[in-house]
This record gives C-alpha cells, structure tokens and sequence, in this order.
C-alpha cells in the first residue's frame, strides 16, 4: 500500500488487487496504461493461490490477457505473497 507502505492484509486477493491498482498507477505516470501490456511476470510464495490470484488479474487485464509467466519462488520481501512485474508500450 503505497500510504502505509505495508504490505496490504487480506490474502492472495487483497495483495493481487493492490499490486495491480499500484502497475496501473505507475503505467499510467509514464503516459501508459494496463491495456498496453505486452508481457507480465507473476511471482507467488504458494502456486495455489494462482487460481485466486489469476481470478482477481482477469478483472484489470481482461479476456485478452497479455503473455504472462506465473512462477513459484521461496519468497518476497516483507511477507508478500504475489509480486506483479509488466512490460509496456505507451
């Protein structure tokens, strides 16, 4: 959360939302937005939480997602579960 600069509480979906408002916020600081996406790299502590992450990423990237790599890692800083990295055009 970038006011608290925490790690936002509330599981998979919370941490995967507030990833995603925090992408858009920077793409769209650099004259971009989601929708010029051409590749994004997920990292999860726990691939289970792919089908819930994946279900809250649909709703910002929708149907026509971007290439994306989803990996399992041993973890994150500050005890996040998901780290959400893109590659864009403006």
């Amino acid at each position: 959360d970038p006011e608290t600069n925490q790690v936002v509480e509330g599981g998979i979906e919370a941490q995967t939302e507030q990833a995603m408002k925090n992408v858009s916020a920077v793409l769209e600081e650099a004259g971009s937005s989601l929708s010029n996406v051409l590749k994004t790299s997920i990292f999860l502590v726990d691939f289970d939480d792919f089908p819930a992450m994946n279900e809250v990423y649909a709703r910002f990237v929708g149907p026509d997602f971007p290439a994306r790599a989803t990996v399992q890692i041993a973890g994150l800083p500050m005890g996040a579960l998901v780290e959400i990295e893109v590659v864009a055009h403006t």
